[in-house]
Formats: C-alpha cells, sequence, structure tokens
C-alpha cells in the first residue's frame, strides 16, 4: 500500500480524474449511452474480455475505438443495470501513464419472452492502463475479467 502523506494537489487531481473516469464508464453503461463511454477510450484503445478470469487467453479482443460499439450496444439486451464500482487501485507513472484495477458488481435485469424477469450478478474486476492526452485521461487498454455470475429470478 502507498503512502500519501504528503501529494501533489497534480497527483492528486490525477488519481480523482482516472477514478471519475472508471465511474463514468459505469454510469454511461447503466444509461445505455454507448457513444459517451466509447468516448472515454483512446483511438486506439485495446479492451479484453476474460469471461473466466482464471483463462490464458481472453473471449474476445477489440482494437480501436470504434470497435466497442457492439459490446457497449449489447447492453440493450437488459431491461435494466446498475454497476456498483467498489476499490481501487491507481499508480501513477509519470505524468500521463497509469495503471490501475478496479472492482465493480454489475447487475442485469433481464426479462425473458414470457415475461419472466431474472437478475444476473457479475463481480468483474477491471485491469486498466490508462493514458492523459491533451490534459484528460482515457483508458488505453481495458481488461475487463468476470470472476463470478449468479443468475436467478427476479420479481417486479
Amino acid at each position: 500500500m502507498a503512502s500519501h502523506t504528503e501529494i501533489s494537489p497534480r497527483e492528486a487531481a490525477d488519481r480523482l480524474a482516472v477514478r471519475e473516469l472508471i465511474d463514468a464508464y459505469a454510469h454511461c453503461a447503466d444509461r445505455r449511452d454507448a457513444k459517451g463511454q466509447m468516448s472515454l477510450f483512446t483511438e486506439d484503445t485495446r479492451f479484453l474480455v476474460f469471461m473466466d478470469a482464471t483463462a490464458a487467453e481472453p473471449t474476445q479482443t477489440l482494437h480501436g475505438r470504434e470497435s466497442l460499439a457492439p459490446v457497449f450496444d449489447n447492453l440493450n439486451v437488459y431491461r435494466a443495470t446498475t454497476h456498483f464500482n467498489g476499490q481501487s487501485t491507481i499508480s501513477l507513472d509519470g505524468d500521463d501513464r497509469a495503471t490501475g484495477e478496479s472492482y465493480c458488481l454489475a447487475h442485469h435485469i433481464g426479462v425473458d419472452e414470457s415475461g419472466q424477469r431474472t437478475l444476473m450478478i457479475a463481480s468483474i474486476r477491471y485491469l486498466d492502463e490508462f493514458t492523459k492526452r491533451d490534459g484528460d485521461w482515457y483508458f488505453a487498454e481495458r481488461r475487463l475479467m468476470v470472476d463470478w455470475t449468479e443468475t436467478r429470478p427476479s420479481t417486479p
């Protein structure tokens, strides 16, 4: 654990900006703002999905901001989602690079063709590489690691 007895205002601002980036991602997901979500990534981003966090190879690998649209649009299959961001660890590397790990519990309400509601909860960790461009922080690479999921009936 890092000691933060004295940090510069710039470091404090960068740490806050990275955390706000992480939270903006979840906010855009829950509001179905795919364009807003995509804007949080660099043009040349990499997005890797590991549906099994223990797997050596990703389930899906996407390159470039525009390739993210179908993934983010896929949230529209759910009636509602709520992403609860938990703890995060951010390591700054100079003035314009950072890495981090953040936890998220993602709740997904689905309704099948018979009208039956389900709740799917996914425990997710994100392993991120961030870059600062023109004063703003972006995801340069995001690894979505699914640690576990649970699906159960849900009542309205």
